[in-house]
C-alpha cells in the first residue's frame, strides 16, 4: 500500500545573489516529499510559491496532513494547487515509474526527452552588473537569456545585456512592473535591440489590461496563469509559462501544455529557484516548447549529487528523478 513517508524542507545556498524586482534571495527552501509502498521509493521536490503566501514549511506541513487517496487523479481534487501538491504529484510518479521499472516519459506517453537549450537568468542590477553577467553567461555557452526588469531603467539595461552578448536571444520577465507604464513603447523599445518576449508585464487578476493591447512582442502570462481554468482569461497574452509549482504536479501541466497549445498560446516552462530533483519532471514537459527556462538548479551554490547535467547551454537528463 502507498503511503508518506516524509515531507521535510531542505535549505540550498543561492550563488551570490538572485535578485528580481520583488527583492533578493540568497537560500532557497524546498520540500521534499517521500513515498513508498514497502518496495518501492519515490521523491519529488517543490518550492514554495512565496508571492502567494506559501512556505516550505507550511507545504511540509500540508503534505503530512494529508489522508486522502493517494492517487494523482483524485489528488489534483482532494488538494490545493500549489508546491505542497507539486511535491507529493512528482513522488508518486517517480513512485510509479520504479514500480513498473520505465520511465516517467513513458509512463506519459511521451516521447524520449531530448537534450534542452535552456534560458539563463540576469538578475536584476545596474546595467554595468547586467551587461557583465551576460558577458559570462554568453561565454558559458548559453544562447538564450532572460534579463529581469522592474519598469524603471528597463532600456538602458538591456542596451547594457546586448552589448555584453550581442549574439544571444534575449527574453525578459517584467514581474508585472509594466502595469502602469506604456506598454506597447517598451516592447517597441526592447524589440529594437532584439527582445523576443516579455513575460508578466502586468500585475496578476488585472489581466483586462491588456485589453485591446497589441504589441510588437509576444507577452507571456507567468504569474496570471497557474492552471487549465486560467487560459479562459488569458485571451489578451499570446504565450503561457508553465510551471510545476504553480500548476501543483506534473499531472496538471502536461494537461496545461496540451490544452494551451490546442488554444493557440505558445508555451514557455519556466521554475522556481530549486534542485535538479524539482527540475527534472519540468523537462518532460519542456519538449517541444517555445522558450524553456529551466535553470533554477544552476542558480545554486550547489545541486544533489546526479543531477541534471549542463554542456554548451543545453541541459541534459539524469537519472535522479523518474528513473532518465
Amino acid at each position: 500500500m502507498t503511503r508518506i513517508i516524509s515531507a521535510t524542507v531542505e535549505r540550498w545556498p543561492v550563488a551570490g545573489a538572485f535578485i528580481i524586482s520583488r527583492g533578493a534571495k540568497t537560500v532557497v527552501d524546498v520540500v521534499v516529499c517521500t513515498v513508498g509502498d514497502g518496495e518501492h521509493v519515490g521523491r519529488g521536490e517543490g518550492t514554495a510559491i512565496y508571492y502567494e503566501g506559501e512556505t516550505a514549511e507550511g507545504c511540509a506541513a500540508a503534505i503530512n496532513a494529508y489522508a486522502g487517496p493517494l492517487d494523482r487523479q483524485v489528488l489534483r481534487e482532494a488538494m490545493p494547487r500549489g508546491a505542497a501538491r507539486n511535491a507529493l504529484d512528482c513522488a508518486l510518479w517517480d513512485l510509479e515509474a520504479k514500480r513498473a521499472a520505465v520511465p516517467v516519459w513513458k509512463l506519459a506517453g511521451l516521447g524520449e526527452p531530448m537534450p534542452l537549450p535552456t534560458a539563463f537568468t540576469i538578475s536584476l542590477g545596474d546595467p554595468e552588473k547586467m551587461e557583465a553577467d551576460a558577458r559570462a553567461a554568453a561565454g558559458r555557452g548559453f544562447g538564450l537569456l532572460k534579463c529581469k526588469l522592474t519598469g524603471e531603467g528597463d532600456r538602458a539595461r538591456i542596451a547594457a545585456v546586448r552589448a555584453g552578448a550581442p549574439n544571444v536571444r534575449l527574453i525578459v520577465d517584467a514581474n508585472e512592473s509594466w502595469h502602469d507604464l506604456d506598454i506597447v513603447a517598451e516592447a517597441r523599445a526592447l524589440a529594437d535591440l532584439g527582445v523576443e518576449m516579455v513575460e508578466q508585464p502586468v500585475v496578476h487578476g488585472r489581466e483586462e489590461r491588456l485589453a485591446e493591447i497589441r504589441a510588437p512582442l509576444p507577452l507571456c502570462a507567468d504569474e496570471s496563469c497557474h492552471i487549465r481554468a486560467d487560459l479562459d482569461r488569458l485571451g489578451d497574452f499570446d504565450a503561457v509559462n508553465i510551471k510545476l509549482d504553480k500548476a501543483g504536479g506534473l499531472t496538471e501541466a502536461l494537461a496545461l501544455s496540451r490544452e494551451a497549445k490546442a488554444r493557440g498560446f505558445r508555451v514557455m516552462v519556466g521554475c522556481m529557484l530549486g534542485t535538479s530533483l524539482g527540475i527534472a519532471p519540468a523537462a518532460l514537459v519542456a519538449q517541444g516548447a517555445d522558450w524553456i527556462d529551466l535553470d533554477g538548479a544552476l542558480l545554486l551554490a550547489r545541486d544533489r549529487e546526479g543531477g541534471l547535467l549542463l554542456r554548451d547551454g543545453l541541459l541534459y537528463p539524469g537519472g535522479l528523478w523518474g528513473l532518465g
